[in-house]
């Protein structure tokens, strides 16, 4: 939304303080991980776009990978199961499976492909299993409290392999590839895979110079709820162990330290409520949120 109680000399200035971004990140691939209430609330849903094509407009890559946790539980409701997690990831039995599948590769993708097109992007949708970009295999998932202990959570993928030919054909073309977290095995079977894991591995493959994952909180929190600006992988590693992170957040913090460790420059989590968090992270002095450091 335009503020037009600001001079003509001062919006001149917002834009031109955005200039040495440009420049930088000119030609860059740039991970978006889009979740949380940026994905639910209306306005929210409309920055998102527009912030996602001006960064195309301006010469930079945005790739789109989105969850759609809220909207998943919402038809499990409707159809009487009641949505169960594990160490922050959905246990996905084989109807679980076939109803995530509609909802993420059909229902969410859809719209948001259709909210970047209004606002005059060329977004084109995609699932792990077009070109089967995305392999994967059954995911067994340590037990926390006793690592041996490898916990079956149903049709939830481990990413084996991502073929990027896919998303680099559509950066060439002037299209936004927007991506949902679905792999495919070696059967054909589908899995549903974490979307901060995608977002994370994809920006690695990528060589992305960014990875931003959109969350509904302002950041990386600690005990007394202040947020961390900056964490180290040793920081990390604490505030897990004290219990300050848990849930959602473990594999969210697990794929942006991954990503940092294997070369992408940039990983932050940042606060989806926050209007166009994505221009102020990316275009301006004013980061909105943890940047994840990999030393």
């Amino acid at each position: 939304m335009t503020d037009h109680t600001l001079s003509p000399a001062v919006e001149a200035g917002i834009l031109a303080a955005a200039l040495p971004y440009i420049r930088r990140f000119q030609d860059k691939t740039i991970v978006v991980k889009y979740g949380g209430n940026a994905m639910t609330d209306e306005n929210l849903k409309h920055c998102f776009a527009r912030d996602v094509v001006l960064l195309k407009l301006v010469g930079m890559n945005p790739v789109v990978v989105h969850g759609g946790g809220p909207q998943i539980d919402d038809l499990l409701k409707r159809v009487g199961k009641q949505g169960q997690f594990i160490q922050g990831m959905r246990v996905t039995d084989a109807e679980t499976m076939a109803l995530v599948e509609m909802v993420l590769g059909g229902q969410v993708n859809k719209e948001i492909v259709a909210l970047i097109n209004q606002h005059g992007g060329k977004a084109v949708g995609l699932t792990g299993k077009d070109g089967s970009f995305i392999r994967a295999k059954k995911l067994l998932m340590p037990n926390r409290d006793n690592p041996a202990d490898l916990l079956d959570i149903g049709q939830v993928g481990d990413i084996t392999s991502i073929d990027p030919s896919l998303i680099s054909f559509l950066d060439s073309g002037d299209f936004i590839p927007v991506i949902a977290p679905i792999g495919v095995g070696e059967d054909g079977e589908s899995y549903n895979i974490n979307a901060d894991v995608v977002a994370g591995k994809l920006a690695e493959i990528l060589r992305a110079e960014k990875l931003v994952l959109l969350t509904n909180t302002p950041g990386v929190l600690d005990k007394d709820g202040n947020l961390l600006t900056g964490l180290t992988p040793k920081q990390i590693d604490d505030l897990v162990a004290d219990g300050t992170l848990s849930g959602g957040m473990l594999p969210k913090i697990g794929s942006a330290l991954d990503a940092a460790r294997s070369g992408v420059r940039n990983v932050h989590i940042i606060d989806g409520r926050v209007e166009h968090a994505l221009l102020l992270e990316i275009l301006t002095d004013h980061g909105v949120g943890t940047m994840i450091k990999s030393k």
